[in-house]
């Protein structure tokens, strides 16, 4: 590609803000599934304060990218016309449950498999499989024949700012309005409070939020072509939806599989998001060495298994639907100002604030 990024380039980018992002995850111990499990067990916010400061700060970062053209937020997947209610409530509600049973999320489940755990690398495999039969399988066919037929359309894009605009107002100000209110918002509400102040909850919540930021810079930046050589049409490089992307961690487990298990098939190439699973892993390997926390960790029990089974498939399912997990949607998606986004944000803490409660009820009625 003369005049162009190589794809090496993106894919190394995306590798190292990967590997920064598994280091800061294992060292910070930033967990979405704890953050929840913090409020509803003990009503404790700080990791949940980390998880919406990572929030503000994409937010502001995406922003003030689009805002000074490096980027092009309608160009992403998130900021379409059509808001498939459905499958966003339904996608997420089963994410948040799946999250739970498996004891984490999706870049959880890659934060600890770094760190030497058995059952990530279990959950890894059913989750890979089942966000592959949601995406191209069977179970695809009933997501767009019945979840994303339930839609409602915005001809002007779903996100707040067009929404705004849509009302009367005038876009610049509409988009100013919307990242600042929102963005710094959510950063006020974190760091207003002396006590979130800590390095771990400082570390996890900037460092995550920029992670997801400097994603957007190399994706939809770095990454771009206005004009490709070969189809002579605008591209992305190296990402699997041809169009820019972030930080997200369904898809992409079932696209790495399927790399390994295509690997002689040349047609299939390493991706944005491929490269972005392997380092975080790498991150979180290299961090557990370095302190000497790395452990191998096993099933306990019958029910355990079952567990991380039942939890896996939900979180396989329930990312693809929702189009992203706690970090795709919950972070990357949100920093869009994408309203499917915020619902599935919503939804996923719903379900496993849910799960959690039933879990509890189960504990104290067998007592």
């Amino acid at each position: 590609m003369d005049n162009t990024v190589s794809p090496n380039t993106v894919l190394w980018l995306a590798f190292a803000i990967s590997f920064v992002l598994g280091a800061i995850g294992q060292k910070t111990h930033f967990c979405t599934l704890g953050a929840v499990s913090d409020i509803v067990n003990m009503g404790e916010w700080s990791r949940m304060r980390m998880w919406l400061l990572a929030i503000g700060v994409a937010i502001l970062g995406a922003g003030a990218l689009h805002a000074t053209g490096q980027i092009d937020l309608g160009k992403s997947i998130y900021r379409t016309a059509n808001f498939t209610w459905l499958s966003y409530l339904v996608g997420g509600l089963s994410f948040g449950v799946g999250m739970v049973l498996a004891s984490g999320c999706g870049s959880k489940t890659l934060i600890r498999i770094g760190a030497g755990n058995l059952k990530s690398v279990f959950v890894f495999i059913v989750l890979g499989l089942v966000a592959y039969m949601t995406m191209r399988g069977v179970l695809g066919v009933f997501r767009v024949n019945v979840l994303d037929k339930a839609a409602i359309n915005f001809p002007g894009g779903q996100d707040i700012p067009a929404l705004l605009t849509g009302a009367g107002m005038a876009p610049a100000t509409a988009f100013s309005l919307a990242v600042l209110a929102i963005g710094g918002g959510l950063t006020a509400f974190c760091l207003l409070k002396r006590d979130f102040w800590t390095l771990d909850n400082l570390l996890g919540g900037l460092g995550t939020g920029l992670a997801v930021v400097a994603a957007w810079y190399v994706s939809g930046h770095i990454g771009y072509l206005a004009e490709h050589p070969e189809t002579l049409e605008e591209a992305f490089i190296a990402t699997n939806s041809g169009r820019m992307e972030s930080l997200t961690f369904v898809a992409p487990q079932a696209y790495l599989l399927e790399l390994l298990m295509l690997w002689s098939d040349t047609s299939r190439k390493m991706t944005f998001a491929i490269a972005s699973v392997l380092g975080v892993i790498a991150g979180s390997g290299s961090w557990a060495l370095l302190m000497r926390t790395f452990r191998w960790e096993g099933f306990v029990s019958l029910e355990d298994t079952a567990n991380h089974l039942i939890g896996a498939a939900l979180m396989g399912f329930g990312g693809v639907t929702a189009m992203g997990c706690t970090v795709g949607q919950g972070i990357s998606g949100f920093s869009t100002l994408a309203l499917g986004s915020i619902v599935t944000f919503l939804a996923i803490v719903a379900g496993a604030a849910g799960m959690m409660k039933f879990q509890y009820w189960r504990i104290m009625r067998e007592v």
